[in-house]
């Protein structure tokens, strides 16, 4: 039978999710024709069911209602399995459906918003999506009436099941709004704007919290409609009313400049065939083949009235949503930057480019690493870059108006937009995107007033820095370090396109095509005679004194930093080769690097993390990451213990911050204070050295380490989060080239450096594991390894330290996944006593005071199997002492009651009977809702269903005994649990069933 639901070519081959639903169709067709039977499909027939009903309903209008009324009948999943396959149907097949089918597509949506089906919300985005950007065809305006009708007509329905679903029809309906009113005198289009602008106005004015769910882009895209009235005021309201949206916590535009967009928005405007087809352009296509790709893409997409208007919102999903891997950057696949600037290239109206430009830009105007991702970011300058010399219209155009953006987009928030830029371009710097702002400045072939205007704000940053001692690579609001670093081999933006680009000197003009394995960025002569001579001189220091050794070091690694290039024109100064002249000189001279720590003596001179050539090492490593990566791995492929003494390294400088934060609260002022006087030599061994790195100075005298130097806590936590952030750097880039060919993850090589620094002591050992916890929070939370590691190495002492952290919420041991934390008591069972009664103490902390569902911790441990009274004791314990801590709310009490009558049969009444002493009359209440849900049977919760319920022995028989004791008939007031009330008591006293 040949296919009713889509239109295809001769040529082209049957569509697989097409075909299944056809021929589930065909095989079921007789069992769709009333009177329907009464059996109960197993899972395989309930599937193919689904199928055949959605095929008989997008391809038999006529018998639509009877087939949804079959899915009524047998439905047993909330609809998810139906929702699913309409969903796969609109993403594969929607612009392949025949126009007739497109419509039953629409009506079976509005049937399952009726019945709130279990993902509807995916399939109104899905529908969404469909939407094409400067399409005025018949169809297309079609699907925008339907779907905006729908919001408006179902809208209680959403707003109460699926809200932010009306966060995407938003976006969507204000991108498209910015076409359709562009469009003047076209009375096909009048009846449609009307019902978009009613519904974006619905929703701003009257659930305004879920514009801010949208984030900065929703300002982004409602100021091309500020020249239609009803937004006008929206704006007016925006700017100078804002409690007019009665929202709470709502003050200023500024927040929702503060508030990153998630990925999820720009994709809504781009279709799923066009996401397809970028992202093989972003992955598979090689730099240099593109023509022919992006000429194809262009005429299917680009070609036709207004459709160019959709070039900013492929920017933006490429800025924003399309993040390769570092394996793709340091390939020659076509990068990002190079298909925005052929986009950039399409825009002929003035309003396209500036919405373009706007789009790639849009999130440096308010850059905050916090929230903020480096690769969104990124494109725009290496774009600017690479664009010298040959395109410097390119980058005279961008940089002209990012400037024009800076000096007018909020001249009431210019210092929010300011900081956004100037934090962008320190964190390009400092993360390896581009070295430093010379190949702007000195590049003749820009304009003298840009350059200019370009060095007024790098030399504008600097002087503010050195005023007041703050970095301007950290801004002062920064706090987390970017989750996707730079490779060690990128130590400038052009590495990532090998051999496919011309070497740029100083002065913009390109000289010949440069090795595809190394950098293109070529050094100037004579900074290798000076690293030559350093190493030179280097080498005789180091025999006559290890001090003198230690200055020259400095010395050397300053001016290794310092280079454009490590390979260099008169010969190769590589990181290996460097790295193995330091070791092998120190090692002649009776000093190993990267030495195993004894526990650490509380003298200075003893200290080998202070001073030290391993110190001065890490500390460079860390104030310069791409470039001394190379040596770091370098002496970690040799078998250096890089990775530990950087972990050991980066928890003492957290050690001694935490110092400064308890002593600035009490005895000295919060906001700065003198190191000196705080006897931390580590902390005052990193500042100084920041501060000469920062200043482009090295140190006057290592050997001296008392500072006079003022510190703010701002500052001390921003060093802290960069060191950790250049650990975690390191265990990627060492997982990346060193174990490249094993299943290694970061998680692994934490553990394995943490296991080595607790072997090396006890110092500090609590504060390491706090610190792991909180500046690698993703790679430590709920990983058994490192759990075990904490409570088999700290005492009780330290722990109950750490018990208090978590009790602060300043720490986090096991995170809120229930599925991770139930793994984790299964794991424990099999270790020591002393082991888990130290684990059970940080878990009752930890869960006392967080929101995650103990009843579902609860129910799981106890009919995940058979329980052993000896080997589940102390688990039972912790579990019933959690359940004091906690309320006595309806799902816990619910859980309770329905716990299996297993060995430990008297857990639910010792906690029923802790309860009535400490919260009566919340338990009581929840033991009345829990008897209601009884009476009713609905299963609710997933505590019950109506194939029969059984009720905990014991927690039954002490309700009957306690309300006996009250004076109260048990029996009737339990006759809701007559199924399982005892029918007498034995004398002896226990229990008859």
């Amino acid at each position: 039978m040949a296919s009713k639901l889509i239109q295809i070519a001769s040529y082209e081959a049957e569509n697989q999710t097409e075909l299944s639903l056809r021929q589930a169709f065909e095989l079921l067709e007789p069992k769709l024709r009333p009177p329907f039977s009464l059996t109960i499909p197993d899972q395989q027939e309930y599937a193919q069911l689904n199928k055949a009903i959605l095929y008989g309903v997008l391809c038999e209008p006529h018998f639509a209602k009877t087939h949804i009324k079959h899915l009524h009948a047998i439905v047993t999943d909330g609809y998810g399995l139906f929702v699913r396959l309409l969903v796969k149907v609109v993403h594969e097949l929607y612009a392949k459906i025949v126009e007739s089918m497109r419509k039953q597509l629409v009506w079976v949506a509005k049937e399952m918003i009726d019945v709130s089906a279990v993902g509807v919300d995916g399939l109104l985005v899905c529908l969404l999506r469909q939407i094409v950007g400067g399409d005025f065809c018949k169809g297309n305006l079609w699907l925008c009436f339907e779907l905006v009708s729908i919001f408006l007509a179902k809208w209680d329905c959403l707003l109460e099941e699926e809200p932010l679903v009306l966060t995407s029809a938003l976006y969507t309906y204000l991108r498209l709004l910015a076409d359709h009113c562009r469009l003047v005198n076209n009375t096909n289009l009048e009846a449609l704007k009307q019902l978009e602008i009613e519904f974006c106005v619905k929703v701003v004015r009257e659930q305004f919290h879920l514009c801010l769910r949208i984030g900065r882009d929703f300002i982004r895209v409602l100021q091309d409609l500020v020249h239609v009235s009803e937004f006008r005021a929206i704006w007016k309201d925006l700017i100078l009313n804002p409690s007019e949206f009665k929202t709470p916590g709502f003050s200023d535009i500024s927040q929702f400049y503060c508030t990153r967009t998630s990925s999820r928005y720009p994709l809504l405007r781009i279709t799923p065939e066009m996401e397809t087809q970028l992202r093989f352009l972003l992955t598979h296509v090689k730099l240099g083949s593109q023509k022919r790709h992006q000429d194809w893409f262009a005429k299917k997409f680009l070609h036709g009235l207004e459709r160019e208007s959709i070039v900013s919102d492929i920017i933006r999903f490429i800025c924003c949503a399309h993040h390769p891997t570092n394996e793709i950057i340091q390939s020659d696949v076509l990068p990002r930057w190079a298909v925005i600037g052929w986009l950039l290239s399409l825009c002929w109206k003035n309003h396209v480019g500036a919405n373009a430009k706007l789009a790639l830009f849009y999130d440096w105007l308010f850059f905050d690493e916090r929230v903020d991702n480096l690769m969104n970011i990124e494109p725009a300058m290496l774009l600017m870059v690479y664009s010298i010399p040959r395109y410097i219209d390119m980058t005279h155009t961008l940089l002209e108006f990012l400037f024009l953006l800076m000096d007018n987009y909020d001249v009431q928030r210019n210092d929010i937009i300011v900081r956004g830029v100037s934090s962008a371009f320190s964190v390009l710097i400092r993360k390896g995107v581009i070295q430093s702002m010379d190949v702007l400045t000195s590049c003749d072939a820009l304009s003298p007033l840009l350059r200019e205007r370009l060095g007024w704000s790098v030399s504008g940053m600097k002087m503010g820095v050195s005023k007041e001692q703050q970095p301007p690579n950290f801004p002062c609001h920064f706090s987390a370090p970017v989750s996707l670093p730079y490779s060690p081999c990128m130590e400038t933006p052009a590495s990532s396109v090998k051999g496919q680009l011309t070497c740029i000197q100083e002065d913009g003009f390109a000289t010949k095509p440069v090795d595809s394995s190394v950098p293109s960025v070529v050094t100037s002569e004579h900074q290798v005679v000076s690293v030559d001579n350093l190493i030179k001189i280097f080498r005789e220091k180091i025999k006559k004194s290890y001090v003198m050794g230690l200055k020259a070091l400095d010395d050397l690694l300053y001016a290794f930093m310092n280079l454009n290039n490590t390979k260099t024109m008169s010969g190769t100064i590589c990181p290996e080769v460097l790295s193995s002249t330091i070791a092998k000189e120190f090692e002649l001279n009776g000093y190993k690097l990267f030495t195993s720590l004894p526990f650490l003596p509380d003298k200075l001179d003893c200290d080998d993390e202070i001073g030290s050539a391993t110190a001065l090492i890490i500390r460079s490593s860390i104030f310069s990451q791409p470039k001394m990566y190379g040596m770091l791995l370098s002496w970690s492929k040799n078998g250096f213990s890089v990775g530990i003494r950087l972990l050991s390294y980066v928890s003492r400088l957290a050690y001694e911050a935490s110092m400064v934060d308890s002593i600035g609260d009490t005895t000295v002022d919060k906001d700065s204070a003198k190191i000196s006087d705080l006897s931390m030599p580590f902390l005052i061994f990193h500042v100084d050295g920041y501060i000469s790195f920062l200043n482009g100075e090295k140190e006057n005298s290592l050997s001296t380490l008392a500072s006079t130097s003022k510190i703010d806590n701002k500052l001390v936590s921003t060093l802290v989060t960069s060191a950790f952030a250049a650990y975690r750097c390191f265990l990627m880039h060492s997982r990346t080239i060193l174990h490249k060919d094993a299943d290694t993850s970061l998680t692994k090589l934490l553990i394995s450096d943490l296991i080595s620094c607790t072997e090396w002591g006890r110092k500090r050992l609590k504060f390491l594991f706090c610190s792991v916890f909180h500046h690698l929070s993703d790679l430590s939370i709920g990983k058994e390894d490192i759990i075990r590691l904490l409570v088999s190495r700290l005492d009780h002492t330290d722990l109950v330290d750490i018990q208090f952290e978590i009790g602060l919420k300043k720490l986090s041991v096991f995170g809120e996944n229930t599925e991770t934390i139930f793994h984790l008591i299964e794991s424990s069972l099999k270790w020591g006593c002393l082991e888990q009664h130290k684990l059970w103490g940080l878990i009752r902390s930890e869960l006392a005071v967080s929101k995650v569902p103990l009843e579902k911790v609860i129910l799981g441990f106890f009919c995940s199997g058979e329980l052993d009274a000896k080997r589940n004791a102390i688990a039972v314990e912790g579990l019933l002492t959690l359940c004091s801590c906690r309320a006595p709310t309806p799902e816990l009490v619910g859980a309770i009651m329905l716990l299996p009558n297993n060995v430990f049969q008297d857990f639910a009444a010792a906690v029923l009977a802790t309860w009535v002493v400490s919260n009566a009359s919340m338990l009581f209440d929840s033991l009345a809702n829990f008897s209601e849900k009884l009476d009713n049977n609905t299963g609710d919760s997933g505590f019950l269903n109506s194939a029969g319920i059984m009720i905990n022995h014991s927690a039954v028989l002490w309700l009957f005994n306690y309300f006996g004791a009250q004076g109260m008939n048990g029996s009737n007031i339990l006759r809701n649990f007559s199924l399982d009330i005892p029918a007498k008591k034995k004398s002896g006293g226990s229990d008859e069933y």
